[in-house]
């Protein structure tokens, strides 16, 4: 009888903790808190706590847009029993010093996890948190290993500051580099105005700064301006080759210095889509630790920067698309990690993935599917495949004897963008899925595509094409997109990748074209994950511009910092038994 009643006490001693452990904790805010920096600059900190005795594990985020955008996410954090702390990073709002990307973020990262762990309140672990270049902050302090940082949560950011921030394939980001760039130089132009009304002659009458502030390829009206408010942008032009500038700060040189579990966020729409699917893999074959290897955690939505919810671009994912919410999945991480709750990330499976088509979530054991089949589908035409009026197709077919597809690029009539992984100005150039219809009626785009599925037909993980071409110039691109096309003609672009041809064979060494040469192109798409339902077509448009989310190449082989003129290039694709172009797509069977 004793032992019952010691039992029963037992338990609701237990049950009383658990519901006192539920209820939130009132929340105390301290701002503008100053962390000075091993160099003497002074950074700013706004800190939300639980308002308790005892100590919490820290959740910090270091960001340049503003440390006050963390304010919700702060009360939410410190109310289920974390110190959330958001800093200005350096050169930003409230922050000392000057304003670089990259460049300060390793040790100011480092310097501000220890200074964090030491907060009378805390228990001495750190995690960090948050997305775009709020996730190269983490990244680039993880890779300076602060012994108190003991996790991070990554979401859509990249790998390689060249490869896929910067450039992708060789082209420059031109969409994303000037409207990320312009929006950023506002506060640097409030900064300089503050500082000295006479510093900015010129510059200083300008009303707010708009998109766009780069008139590219031809270098800016008034360089005082670029060189005032965006001097990394000036540098960004001169280093188009994977060089020191931009080895200096890459995440893929250094993932044997990460020693932290990693949960990754990627999305399928996202800009850095393939960096966040990189650094998964990366950190999970060469972390510097076991804790870092195994600990990698991989969840892929589907907009990212594109947008979220249940409809992105134009299409509707349905309903159990809006179950994903950063916030509360960076919460539910930190409890798993950090109070050890055996919630989803407990689980043996560490990959979750949205399914697009069927519309579904899916956890898997592993990123790239083992079980995804490679399968190539080759590029075939009898006559021609310009446009969608075309008779390009898509088979598993070898390619035997078959004409080459020719189409004229001009770099004043560019492809235009439509849709797809865009960031940061979706009021003049809307991202996500959205109808190709527009941009498949030009001659300057080929189009392949296979007849309907006769069932529903999964690719899920990473997309490539070997194209052989030619180009009558020494230098162009070459552009392709996957694309689901709906038994009503909807043509939803799912993927798409750039080559430009001097960087065939490396990002370090650029190497022009002879003309009139057949060579081997790779084109990485990067990934998806889609069910081509019954009655649908996929479908890949080739071209050599997609225009402006990737400058234009002028032909010439000259650099882009300073390239003026253009010429028009004649551009071939091949497709037969010594040409066997193919889209590699990975298939996926239940």
């Amino acid at each position: 009888m004793m032992r019952k009643a010691i039992l029963s006490f037992i338990c609701l001693a237990c049950v009383s903790v658990l519901l006192r452990a539920a209820e939130p904790y009132a929340v105390t805010v301290e701002r503008g808190v100053e962390v000075k920096m091993r160099d003497g600059v002074v950074l700013r900190a706004d800190i939300y706590r639980p308002k308790a005795e005892g100590t919490f594990s820290v959740l910090l985020q270091r960001t340049p847009y503003d440390k006050r955008g963390g304010t919700a996410f702060g009360y939410q954090g410190a109310a289920q029993g974390y110190v959330v702390i958001i800093q200005d990073v350096r050169g930003r709002y409230t922050s000392e010093g000057e304003w670089y990307p990259f460049k300060h973020e390793s040790e100011d990262g480092y310097n501000t996890v220890e200074w964090a762990a030491a907060l009378p309140y805390s228990n001495g672990k750190v995690g960090m948190f948050g997305g775009s270049y709020v996730g190269a902050t983490q990244m680039l302090a993880a890779i300076a290993h602060p012994p108190h940082l003991a996790g991070i949560c990554a979401e859509v950011t990249a790998s390689n500051y060249h490869a896929n921030w910067t450039y992708q394939g060789g082209a420059f980001a031109q969409w994303f580099n000037e409207s990320w760039t312009s929006g950023l130089a506002q506060d640097t132009l409030n900064r300089l105005v503050q500082k000295d009304t006479n510093a900015l002659e010129g510059v200083r009458t300008l009303p707010l700064v708009k998109y766009p502030l780069f008139n590219f390829p031809a270098m800016p009206a008034n360089p005082d301006l670029i060189e005032a408010l965006a001097p990394y942008f000036r540098d960004w032009l001169a280093h188009p080759d994977y060089d020191a500038y931009w080895k200096q700060w890459s995440i893929a040189e250094h993932y044997n210095d990460i020693q932290v579990p990693t949960l990754t966020i990627a999305a399928w729409y996202d800009l850095f889509q393939g960096g966040s699917l990189r650094n998964y893999v990366g950190i999970k074959e060469h972390g510097g630790s076991e804790a870092a290897r195994r600990g990698q955690h991989l969840l892929i939505t589907i907009g990212g920067h594109a947008g979220s919810g249940q409809k992105i671009g134009e299409v509707d994912f349905g309903p159990t698309a809006a179950e994903f919410s950063a916030d509360a999945i960076t919460l539910r991480w930190y409890d798993y990690l950090f109070k050890g709750e055996q919630n989803e990330f407990a689980k043996v499976t560490p990959v979750r993935i949205f399914v697009m088509g069927s519309n579904v979530w899916r956890d898997e054991q592993d990123w790239p599917l083992a079980r995804a089949q490679s399968t190539r589908y080759y590029l075939h035409a009898a006559h021609r495949a310009n446009s969608a009026a075309g008779d390009g197709s898509l088979s598993t077919t070898e390619p035997q004897a078959e004409p080459e597809d020719r189409y004229i690029y001009d770099p004043d009539k560019p492809v235009p963008t439509v849709g797809g992984p865009l960031c940061c100005d979706g009021t003049h150039l809307p991202p996500g899925p959205r109808d190709q219809a527009s941009v498949e009626k030009r001659d300057d785009v080929l189009v392949y595509s296979t007849t309907p599925f006769e069932q529903d037909t999964e690719v899920t993980g990473p997309v490539s094409l070997e194209l052989y071409a030619k180009s009558s110039a020494v230098d162009t691109d070459f552009t392709a997109k996957l694309v689901d096309v709906w038994p009503n003609g909807f043509a939803q672009n799912l993927t798409e990748g750039i080559v430009r041809a001097r960087y065939r064979d490396s990002q370090e060494k650029p190497v022009l074209m002879t003309g009139g040469t057949v060579y081997k192109f790779t084109i990485d798409l990067w990934s998806t994950s889609n069910v081509f339902k019954k009655g649908h077509r996929l479908r890949l448009e080739v071209s050599s511009s997609n225009f402006p989310r990737f400058d234009r190449n002028l032909n010439t082989g000259e650099g882009i910092e300073f390239a003026r003129r253009h010429v028009v290039a004649t551009n071939t694709v091949y497709h037969d038994a010594q040409h066997p172009s193919a889209l590699i797509l990975p298939i996926v069977t239940q």
